[in-house]
């Protein structure tokens, strides 16, 4: 058996002789009023992202639409403040081509030789064990004078259940290769 899963065992057994039920009423109270604090700063950060959003949207009413509008008024782009700062209006441009419209929006692109900024990317995905195939497909992309750029990663999820499988069976792996940890977190979720 692994020292890990001694330890394991361990704190188990150590958990079970200080169960639930020697906790007295003050120990109790301590949890509770951890989980409240826990749940109130979660509010407070939903509270002030909120609130930050609503910032910003008031912020770009008053740089897009009311300073250009009162400076247009006045007839003046620009002017500076007694503390030394400039304000500019200057044009500002966007666009959003809505999905409707894609099809017609980019044939007049290339019907009016602007087709070079449309861009196209094409990707593939491979599964499981196709690490073969990935290889190949790239080569042929590469023969056919695409540069196929081809990324091997293990995805944050499927390593931390690799990460957990190994451990509950108790087999042994180089954690530290993996950067493998073993911890515990609290999760609240909010009543109705």
């Amino acid at each position: 058996m692994s020292d890990l899963t001694s330890m394991m065992e361990e704190e188990s057994e150590a958990l079970n002789s200080n169960s639930v039920e020697k906790l007295d009423q003050r120990g109790l109270n301590s949890v509770a009023d951890l989980a409240r604090a826990i749940r109130n700063k979660e509010d407070t950060i939903a509270n002030i992202e909120k609130q930050l959003k609503q910032q910003k949207e008031l912020l770009l009413k008053l740089s897009d639409e009311e300073m250009p509008a009162m400076l247009s008024e006045m007839g003046i782009s620009a002017f500076e403040l007694d503390d030394g700062s400039k304000v500019v209006v200057k044009s500002t441009y966007g666009g959003s081509i809505r999905v409707a419209d894609r099809h017609n929006a980019f044939n007049w692109l290339r019907d009016n030789g602007y087709d070079d900024i449309i861009k196209n990317t094409v990707s593939c995905q491979f599964g499981r064990g196709e690490d073969d195939k990935a290889g190949a497909f790239a080569a042929f992309a590469e023969t056919e004078g695409f540069y196929a750029e081809q990324k091997t990663e293990v995805h944050p999820q499927t390593l931390r259940a690799f990460v957990k499988e190994r451990v509950e069976a108790g087999e042994e792996f180089p954690m530290e290769l993996f950067g493998a940890w073993i911890g515990q977190r609290a999760t609240i979720k909010k009543g109705k």
